[in-house]
């Protein structure tokens, strides 16, 4: 049985998006399923929030869905997905393929009441859960996420977050600048910045005596990426029993942003 839900890939952004999932095993038994309801069911999953046991039976078994999701996880194929699109989408607006610049904060959801590895307080934001760490370049495209335990202090998380980015340095040969804010802030911070990881981080605080929601510069991309995440109800509470489970979401998010914007 074929699904029909408003959260479908269409046809043009499932021809871009096919030829870089793996292709099948070459022992074992041959795929028989149909790994555009496939990815259709983990896109209804991230959309609706729903458990991947409630899916409906028009959908493939959930079991088989939820392998899928796990193993892709596993062997890096979110990741490597995500970051091929990432560079389409920047070549489609006269960009470079990777950025040179980017703006870096955090976000805390909270966690659902079984999940009980990586969770924390936050006590800035009164909230029991988790605590994303995103990087993004100008346009808001996704460069790296981490997730974390909300208790985590936000320099020690952009220090994981700066690790994982320094470990590509091969994709990212040109990143050099990235925007914070005040939370962020520190000599000693800002040095170990550059002498571990080679990058510089440039402060944009609020001005002086405002209240409310405040526009700021070069920093408001990432607020805004944040945004589109909400726009998945998965993502507004954190269900995963593990936080790389969390984070292949998150790819898999703007996985499903960026095709929309290619097709």
């Amino acid at each position: 049985m074929t699904s029909d839900y408003s959260t479908n890939l269409t046809r043009d952004q499932w021809d871009l998006l096919s030829p870089l999932l793996p292709g099948p095993k070459a022992t074992g038994r041959p795929r028989t399923v149909d790994l555009y309801e496939v990815i259709n069911a983990m896109l209804y999953v991230l959309a609706t929030g729903c458990a991947w046991s409630l899916l409906p039976q028009s959908f493939p078994p959930y079991s088989t869905v939820y392998y899928y999701f796990r193993q892709w996880k596993h062997d890096g194929t979110w990741k490597r997905v995500h970051d091929h699109l990432m560079s389409w989408v920047r070549v489609a607006e006269d960009r470079a393929p990777t950025p040179s610049a980017g703006a870096l904060d955090s976000q805390s959801v909270p966690s659902a009441v079984m999940v009980s590895q990586s969770v924390g307080y936050d006590g800035g934001k009164k909230i029991k859960g988790r605590k994303r760490f995103a990087l993004v370049d100008t346009m808001g495209l996704l460069v790296a996420v981490t997730v974390v335990a909300a208790s985590v202090p936000e320099r020690d998380g952009a220090k994981q977050l700066l690790s994982v980015v320094h470990q590509e340095r091969e994709r990212l040969p040109r990143l050099g600048l990235i925007w914070v804010d005040g939370g962020f802030s520190g000599v000693d911070f800002f040095k170990t910045v550059i002498d571990c990881f080679a990058l510089v981080l440039d402060v944009v605080l609020r001005p002086q005596g405002t209240k409310g929601f405040v526009l700021l510069p070069r920093r408001w991309v990432v607020e805004r990426t944040y945004g589109w995440l909400h726009w998945c109800r998965r993502l507004n509470v954190d269900y995963e029993r593990l936080p790389e489970s969390s984070e292949a979401l998150i790819h898999l998010a703007m996985i499903r942003l960026m095709l929309r914007r290619l097709a």
